[in-house]
């Protein structure tokens, strides 16, 4: 490949909106994920860490929808994304929970076990949110 046809490539990749909603997507996620994690950090040395991660989730939640339906979807918030968008979280927050106490049982740190949740749960999140703000 030449450099012509590489930039051809990448100018059309950026017109692309489902790329571009995937890199907005990447840039809430990264910043709900960081606050929900802040949080868990800040509060697993004193409370149970499932109670613990779970405040760092619903915390990050409220933000993360306004963000979601103003940048990365361009939409504007209504009671019927809010509930889809609440119903997406909830399958999130049992896959999340499901994979943090798998990692905790793997030997996982409990540091470490968040940011690989918050990866794979990513991919999964993504797919459905895309549902939600397309319907």
């Amino acid at each position: 490949m030449n450099c012509k046809t590489i930039t051809t490539l990448t100018e059309r990749l950026w017109r692309d909106e489902r790329f571009m909603q995937f890199v907005r997507f990447c840039i809430i996620g990264t910043f709900s994920a960081a606050v929900h994690y802040g949080i868990y950090f800040l509060l697993q040395r004193w409370i149970p860490l499932n109670m613990a991660y779970t405040a760092g989730y619903v915390l990050s939640f409220v933000g993360n929808f306004f963000l979601t339906s103003y940048f990365t979807f361009r939409r504007r918030p209504s009671w019927r994304r809010f509930f889809g968008f609440a119903g997406s979280h909830g399958l999130n927050y049992c896959l999340h929970i499901v994979l943090f106490n798998f990692f905790l049982w793997l030997g996982v740190h409990r540091l470490v076990a968040p940011p690989l949740v918050m990866l794979v749960a990513m991919l999964v999140q993504f797919t459905v949110l895309r549902w939600v703000f397309k319907k």
